[in-house]
């Protein structure tokens, strides 16, 4: 993959927006809300993209499972992408507010369910308002549909995987949060590069060449497997690696909210085996 197929810049959605086939999603996640702020459903509808529905994270999670917003199950997934009116042959543009990690968690959903045509708005909102694009207020939805795509089952990795793969020197488990984060607690063996560090601000990446210097170091792995907290930063580094040419690359779903809960082995100076990650 390269980075024109991944990203779409402000001022050629502009360009492009009133395509028949084009379909726009605020895909945006709150990470630090107070209960007196309005939710992101809330803001989408105060404020959006002209004709862009909502993409709600909560709808592509598995409501059986003990860590938040983990993936669907295949069958379940891609009845519930058609149900937003998305086809294998839609073009699909994302978007987040402020954060970008909202919306690559959206594009690496769409991406492990097969879709082919799926780019992310580089800075979000505020890149759209900033190159003169108009907003609109209310819902708006696509017609539901039928989706059949072929799904990249090694997209996401499991927890067994992950395990594998501590012994295993081909492989590079990459934790994706601050470095202060990561010096607390750790998969056993993984590495840090922080998703902050291949983005402007958090809304935009970075340039291909800085990307690709920052990642350099980790891109000598055959396989990539990235992690944070709950699989949603980690979808960051993820799609900067497929960006810098790196095919084979994977988002440990579960990621220190599963590997804490479970037991599996950390390593770093929490005390407590960061007890946080027990909390979500």
């Amino acid at each position: 993959m390269n980075r024109n197929r991944m990203i779409i810049e402000a001022d050629e959605l502009l360009e492009k927006l009133d395509k028949e086939n084009i379909q726009v999603y605020d895909a945006t996640l709150l990470f630090f809300r107070n209960e007196s702020d309005p939710t992101a459903y809330e803001q989408y509808l105060q404020e959006h993209i002209p004709g862009a529905a909502f993409f709600d994270h909560q709808q592509f999670s598995d409501p059986n499972s003990a860590y938040l917003l983990t993936i669907l199950p295949e069958a379940e997934l891609a009845e519930q992408i058609g149900a937003i009116g998305i086809a294998e042959d839609s073009e699909v543009i994302l978007y987040s507010v402020g954060v970008l990690p909202a919306a690559s968690r959206a594009w690496w959903i769409l991406h492990y369910a097969g879709h082919n045509n799926v780019r992310v708005l580089n800075g979000g909102l505020a890149a759209w308002k900033k190159a003169g694009g108009k907003i609109e207020q209310g819902a708006r939805q696509y017609e539901p549909g039928v989706y059949n795509g072929r799904f990249r089952s090694d997209a996401f990795a499991g927890k067994e995987e992950v395990q594998a793969a501590m012994e295993n020197s081909e492989v590079g488990t990459l934790n994706t949060l601050p470095l202060e984060s990561y010096e607390a607690a750790h998969i056993t063996g993984s590495f840090c590069l922080p998703c902050t560090d291949l983005m402007q601000g958090m809304a935009a990446f970075l340039p291909d060449e800085e990307l690709a210097l920052r990642l350099q170091e980790k891109s000598q792995y055959k396989r990539i497997i990235t992690y944070c907290g709950g699989g949603i930063a980690a979808t960051v580094n993820a799609m900067a690696h497929l960006m810098m040419g790196h095919e084979n690359v994977a988002v440990y779903d579960g990621s220190m909210s599963e590997w804490v809960g479970e037991g599996l082995p950390t390593e770093g100076t929490a005390e407590d085996n960061w007890e946080i990650w027990r909390q979500k």
